[in-house]
């Protein structure tokens, strides 16, 4: 009878460590809320968790590594706020696109509370490995993932425009929670889809005074000079190619 109690046991045992690393990662994400990086010390996490400084001892390495993995959890957590949001928006690529970016400035992200913590991450990892670690595969990752999303709009040189958008989100997103009533929630979202729609607009602009230039040179009558003979070929194929279904 009491080895066919041993799974049962090992799997309610397995539930509380990961309870207990949970309310330890809340209750620290919640001191920094609250107290701020200079506030935040075993102490205070372990009051605010209910627990003796020896559990977080015993299920973290130390305060360094707890404020780490709460770091991680947050990042994970936000990363799935945003993939819901897109998962929402239905099909449209540039629907996606905006739910991607706007979902910065929609609750839960923009809980006041989140700017203490996240706040200490930034700081932290400037001068943590550990930390600046974490951050930059969570930033890696949202960019990466935000290229798709611009890729699937046809959007040209996606990588470097996911950095711009970040950068822009990002300053919007710190501004709003320092200050909330400076422009407030809904004109981040109409700021950030402005920006993503003047971009398009640029490019198509660019794009359609391409065309008009490669087809004035590719079909010239009479061009007298050889290197501009040479150009006729190129100019071909350069309009072929931004008249295919792929350039928008």
């Amino acid at each position: 009878m009491y080895n066919n109690m041993q799974p049962a046991r090992q799997a309610f045992t397995r539930e509380s460590a990961d309870a207990r690393r949970a309310d330890l990662i809340e209750a620290t994400a919640a001191c920094l809320a609250e107290h701020g990086l200079a506030g935040t010390n075993v102490r205070a996490i372990c009051a605010k968790a209910g627990v003796s400084p020896g559990l977080l001892r015993h299920y973290f390495g130390g305060i360094d590594d707890l404020v780490a993995a709460t770091y991680g959890a947050t990042s994970d957590r936000m990363d799935a706020i945003f993939a819901d949001a897109v998962a929402r928006a239905g099909s449209d690529p540039r629907a996606r696109l905006n739910a991607y970016l706007t979902a910065s400035f929609r609750p839960p992200v923009t809980d006041p509370e989140l700017l203490g913590a996240w706040t200490a991450f930034w700081a932290l990892a400037r001068s943590d490995a550990q930390m600046a670690a974490i951050h930059a595969t969570s930033y890696a990752g949202y960019r990466e993932r935000l290229g798709e999303l611009l890729a699937a709009c046809n959007a040209a040189d996606a990588g470097r425009l996911a950095i711009m958008l970040t950068a822009m989100v990002d300053g919007l997103w710190l501004e709003l929670s320092l200050d909330a009533e400076s422009f407030g929630a809904e004109a981040a979202v109409t700021m950030i889809e402005q920006a993503v729609g003047a971009t398009f607009c640029f490019a198509a602009f660019y794009l359609d005074r391409s065309r008009s230039r490669l087809s004035q040179c590719a079909s010239a009558p009479g061009i007298a000079s050889t290197g501009a003979r040479s150009l006729r070929p190129w100019a071909k194929l350069s309009l072929a190619l931004l008249n295919s279904p792929a350039t928008p």
